[in-house]
């Protein structure tokens, strides 16, 4: 059981082939027994829950359609942005839930989850997400007010008399 260890003398050998060479690994999609991917997305304050599964492209958002919690349509297009960078509009249907924060923060928490889904999914489409910056994600948070202060930066208005 003596195994033989190599040392390599040159890149050259390292380029043949040798043992000592790095196989490339495909990450493997990650799906449940329902057909689903499942993906945590976040924006601010709020925080979303998403499925996505393979489908008529109907998205659901708190139990309700998409249009009647979303009745901004920049918001709704924020939505598909992902599907429409990917080639894959109206293909997935989304189940999704959200808490906290505003609609746009909600609608960004959203966006960021069916990126995320869509990558455990179809693990082939991260290089195209990532380079839309659809992956990552937006850290900026409202700055919190300060003792003294008015609000988190504006002080109270100054009065000599």
């Amino acid at each position: 059981m003596a195994e033989e260890t190599q040392t390599l003398t040159s890149l050259d050998q390292l380029s043949e082939g040798g043992p000592a060479a790095v196989e490339e690994v495909q990450a493997e999609p990650k799906i449940d027994a329902q057909g689903r991917s499942y993906a945590t997305g976040r924006r601010k304050n709020a925080i979303a829950r998403v499925w996505i599964k393979p489908g008529s492209g109907k998205i659901t958002v708190n139990r309700r359609p998409v249009e009647t919690y979303f009745a901004r349509p920049v918001l709704r297009m924020l939505l598909n942005q992902p599907f429409q960078v990917t080639d894959r509009l109206g293909q997935f249907d989304v189940i999704c839930t959200v808490v906290g924060g505003g609609l746009s923060g909600q609608a960004g928490a959203v966006r960021h989850g069916i990126s995320r889904a869509l990558t455990y999914y179809e693990p082939g489409l991260r290089p195209i997400l990532k380079q839309g910056g659809f992956l990552t994600r937006d850290s900026r948070e409202v700055e919190r007010k300060k003792y003294g202060r008015a609000k988190a930066r504006r002080s109270f208005q100054f009065s000599k008399r």
